[in-house]
């Protein structure tokens, strides 16, 4: 298994995209817009010289990476001849239904389809494609070439063969996989969401500002960035989708999303991607300034 198909070119696709052809893969990536695929090769290009430049990879390997990728705009010829396709697309239901569906009609019937899907049914998607068992969960981290997991999600009708290739992928890439069942969330995000959500309930009801409650996180608990910078850098209408999809699944009050976040989403202010959240990031990308509805 040498040549991968990658649906979607944003921050996900492009990352996967990254990971697979600096480790020798062949990669078809896939996105309806040409210009999101050149966007995406220029963030490719941009960190491998980055790379280069920490002494972490060899101009060879920059060389040989960008030459490794692939850049379709039609799904049938990009992933003709393929055996194992990941779908990267938006965290829209509707949509990857609407992926998979396609998949299942150009791709023959033992072809492994993965969804970097971060929240939403492993199961569900799974029941758009004739032999359900080859269809699993391949949940990235971001930023993918730099983060070592892999939340490996096995759906109700997952085959244990499609698992264990779906794990020695993984291991070519060396990423640590993480197998885990198909419920609202999985793992990360279960655990992660409600905590960002309930930063995100602190600050609603003025326990304390954006600053603190990032300091007592990374201070106190030891967490690299606190949670609102990081709902700011996954993106508050991702945040969102997923509390939205746990709330859905469980129909528990306790997941259900704070009014804030659901009216910063309203008013587009998304983070880091939208140049505001919880903090200002359009002079840096450092999160040092609070957004002014919050630095009152």
């Amino acid at each position: 298994m040498k040549t991968i198909a990658i649906i979607g070119a944003g921050t996900m696709g492009n990352g996967i995209a990254h990971t697979f052809a600096q480790n020798g893969f062949v990669v078809k990536l896939i996105d309806v817009s040409e210009k999101a695929l050149d966007r995406a090769m220029e963030t490719i290009a941009n960190n491998l010289n980055r790379m280069v430049t920490k002494g972490t990879i060899t101009t060879d390997i920059f060389a040989k990476t960008i030459t490794n990728i692939i850049t379709y705009t039609d799904m049938k010829d990009g992933v003709t001849g393929v055996d194992f396709v990941i779908e990267a697309a938006t965290e829209d239901l509707d949509l990857k239904l609407a992926i998979f569906k396609q998949l299942n009609e150009f791709c023959p019937h033992n072809t492994i389809f993965a969804t970097n899907t971060s929240s939403i049914s492993i199961t569900q998607i799974a029941a758009v494609v004739a032999h359900p068992e080859r269809v699993i969960g391949m949940h990235f981290m971001n930023p993918v070439p730099l983060m070592p997991l892999v939340e490996v999600i096995k759906g109700y009708n997952t085959s244990d063969e499609v698992v264990e290739i779906t794990l020695a992928l993984a291991k070519k890439l060396e990423k640590t996989a993480v197998t885990v069942q198909d419920y609202p969330g999985f793992v990360a995000n279960r655990i992660l969401m409600p905590m960002i959500n309930e930063a995100i309930e602190t600050l609603y009801n003025q326990v304390a500002g954006v600053h603190e409650i990032d300091a007592v996180m990374k201070l106190g608990m030891s967490h690299p960035m606190g949670p609102l910078q990081l709902a700011d850098f996954i993106g508050l209408d991702v945040c969102l989708s997923i509390m939205n999809v746990m709330h859905d699944g469980f129909k528990n009050p306790k997941y259900a999303p704070c009014p804030l976040l659901v009216n910063m989403v309203n008013a587009k202010k998304l983070g880091v991607k939208s140049g505001e959240g919880f903090y200002d990031y359009r002079e840096s990308k450092k999160a040092e300034k609070v957004s002014k509805q919050f630095s009152k």
